[in-house]
């Protein structure tokens, strides 16, 4: 129940779209069990926080070195320079148990780029280990109190930290996800589950225990259908499946329904590897994104599910098990083991760092290199919306008192700063620029993406129309990624949907709607106001990021052409909004820049040693370049 629908969900199975939620099952039972040999221990004076840390060692770290060993290799063959770097880095954090702490820092879970991160998975390892870091030195040191006191104690820190979470996914939500004290609450679930049957035992009732058992597990399995990436989490939604968890763990008992299920033999089979499953299924499924820059075919999906639950076998049967044997593996040994271990990864992860993800590997030239560089962001975009707030923006070109332009929209206006900036100043023009990651620069529109809870889009295009009135500019200019509200990426993934409010829903034929009526409003709202709009499509959306692209030419396995996106597969992602904006073409001034990047097979990624790309799908300072003209003329 915990191990399978994250592997599900990591593949990108449809039906496992809350299968992430397959980690808050295992840390209320992991809360569970390691609370339940505390307790014992402790009645039986027994127990040994060193003894403890021993057991861990033994359950975690011979498994998980394993696999990062494993990974080396293909990180050194099939990783660029900057993801080596980045790999490299992992190696060091997840030795060092504080892999959350840097995946937080670097991105967010449910991120396209977070997929191709090998390691990505052990930040729930982290959270883990810090979690018993704290929790057995708190039992033994306040077990003379007595269990009042200390459920009180516990009580009292579940509360907060799951007011915590719940703040934290509206308002820092990477934070949230990644971190112990808005995660904490969910072991404590199994620690209290724990406590309960320690010294109160399973209920009596029969009837009860079906009741219980059958709406936990159906608890979770609504969790694993009916949740999804746009779901806060964790927050008061993550009761769902962690709720319905200890529901299970308390009921379901000889001669329940659930307890047949959960006892067949295969499921028994897969929980007793689900451990080394959960290790080696994300390096897999990443890897072959990087191999197969990320089309990766449902087929190929499935066996890499299959191989992860066969590289479990093997692992439990000749490294889990023999070391957990204290008749095979010596407590000395395990700390030896542990001690080489972590210095051994830190050793070589650093090297991957301060290596720069071994550049030599590749010869990228300066000029390459340099043009996969982007706009600095300064005071200009991703503020929070303030109404008061003098720095929601920058002056672009000519500083003037008075505005001609607005430059507006989500991180493709970011790229495209720059280069206004110049032709600006040429012509002694100000531009006004603004914008928000994740927000369309369309008047009513709500996206259910988390950073705009904060930053607020429906407000700040309240606040464009009105300064653009104020201003009685010449024009706006709108640039965003057009499709990525619709349908995301080529696969139908990481789709940032929309609504005309907050309640959505954020299905994607309500984005669609919500889509053509926001931009239908904006066209009337700055007509009405005598403010001509010069809308520009988006750039062709490429398959993978350019570095991957420039290091397999460099290594001779292709060329940028070849790997270029094909000009019919990206003419069909941009479909719905084209045919939108062209519906109104009479009423603005549409830019469709697709001819710019493309000939009539592929969309170029860049030129031999220059890229048009920082990523996947935004223009670098380069490539904005090529938008030159299109900029000279709205200027003009």
């Amino acid at each position: 129940m915990a191990v399978l629908p994250v592997i599900f969900f990591h593949a990108g199975f449809q039906y496992f779209s809350g299968g992430f939620i397959g980690v808050d099952v295992f840390f209320v039972i992991s809360g569970y069990l390691i609370t339940s040999i505390i307790l014992s221990e402790l009645a039986q004076e027994s127990f040994s926080v060193l003894s403890f840390y021993e057991r861990r060692a033994r359950r975690i770290l011979p498994a998980l070195f394993l696999v990062m060993l494993s990974c080396i290799p293909f990180a050194w063959f099939w990783l660029t320079p900057n993801d080596l770097r980045d790999f490299g880095e992992s190696l060091i954090a997840v030795s060092t148990f504080s892999s959350n702490f840097l995946f937080w820092l670097e991105s967010g879970y449910f991120e396209a780029t977070a997929e191709l991160k090998p390691l990505l998975h052990t930040w729930s390892l982290a959270v883990e280990e810090q979690y018993y870091i704290i929790f057995p030195i708190f039992l033994f040191v306040f077990w003379r109190l007595g269990i009042k006191w200390i459920l009180l104690i516990l009580g009292l820190a579940f509360f907060a930290s799951l007011l915590l979470a719940e703040w934290g996914a509206y308002n820092k939500p990477s934070a949230a996800f990644y971190l112990l004290p808005t995660r904490g609450w969910e072991l404590l679930i199994g620690v209290f589950i724990a406590f309960y049957l320690k010294y109160k035992g399973h209920l009596k009732s029969s009837t009860l225990n079906q009741i219980f058992s059958i709406t936990g597990f159906a608890m979770i399995v609504y969790s694993i259908l009916f949740f999804d990436e746009s779901t806060p989490f964790p927050s008061l939604y993550t009761l769902v499946p962690t709720v319905g968890t200890g529901l299970l763990i308390l009921s379901a008992i000889n001669r329940t329904i659930i307890y047949k299920i959960l006892s067949f033999s295969p499921i028994v089979s897969v929980g007793l590897i689900s451990y080394s499953a959960y290790l080696w299924h994300q390096p897999l499924l990443a890897f072959a994104k990087h191999k197969f820059l990320e089309e990766v075919s449902d087929l190929m999906l499935i066996m890499l599910c299959l191989s992860s639950l066969v590289l479990a076998y093997i692992s439990w049967k000749w490294v889990e098990k023999p070391f957990r044997d204290k008749t095979q593996t010596s407590k000395k040994f395990i700390l030896n083991f542990s001690v080489i271990g972590i210095l051994f990864f830190s050793a070589i992860g650093m090297s991957m760092y301060l290596s720069k993800g071994f550049e030599g590997r590749v010869n990228f030239s300066e000029e390459l290199k340099d043009s996969f560089n982007k706009p600095q962001v300064g005071v200009c975009f991703d503020r929070p919306f303030n109404h008061s707030s003098d720095e929601w923006g920058c002056l672009l070109g000519a500083k003037k008192e008075s505005i001609d332009f607005i430059l507006f929209g989500d991180s493709h206006a970011l790229s495209l700063k720059n280069l206004v900036d110049n032709i600006a100043t040429e012509k002694n023009l100000s531009v006004f620029f603004t914008g928000s990651s994740g927000c369309p620069p369309f008047i009513g529109v709500v996206p259910n993406r988390p950073d705009q809870r904060t930053n607020n889009c429906k407000a700040l295009n309240d606040r464009v129309l009105n300064y653009a009135r104020e201003q009685q500019v010449n024009g706006i200019i709108l640039s965003a990624r057009w499709s990525y509200y619709i349908d995301g990426n080529y696969d139908g993934s990481g789709a940032q949907l929309i609504a005309r409010s907050s309640d959505g829903p954020f299905t994607r034929e309500n984005s669609i709607k919500a889509f053509n009526q926001s931009f239908l409003e904006t066209v009337k709202e700055y007509k009405g106001s005598n403010i001509p709009i010069y809308l520009i499509s988006q750039p062709p959306q490429q398959v993978s990021s350019p570095e991957s692209f420039y290091f397999r030419a460099a290594r001779g396995i292709s060329s940028i052409y070849d790997l270029s996106v094909a000009r019919e597969k990206f003419e069909e992602l941009e479909r719905i909004p084209i045919k939108i904006f062209k519906s109104s073409e009479d009423e603005i001034n549409l830019y469709h820049i697709i001819d710019t990047f493309c000939d009539e097979e592929k969309c170029l990624i860049g030129e031999i040693n220059k890229s048009f790309y920082y990523d996947d799908d935004h223009l670098s300072t380069h490539g904005s370049l090529k938008l030159e003209e299109t900029i000279l003329e709205i200027l003009n």
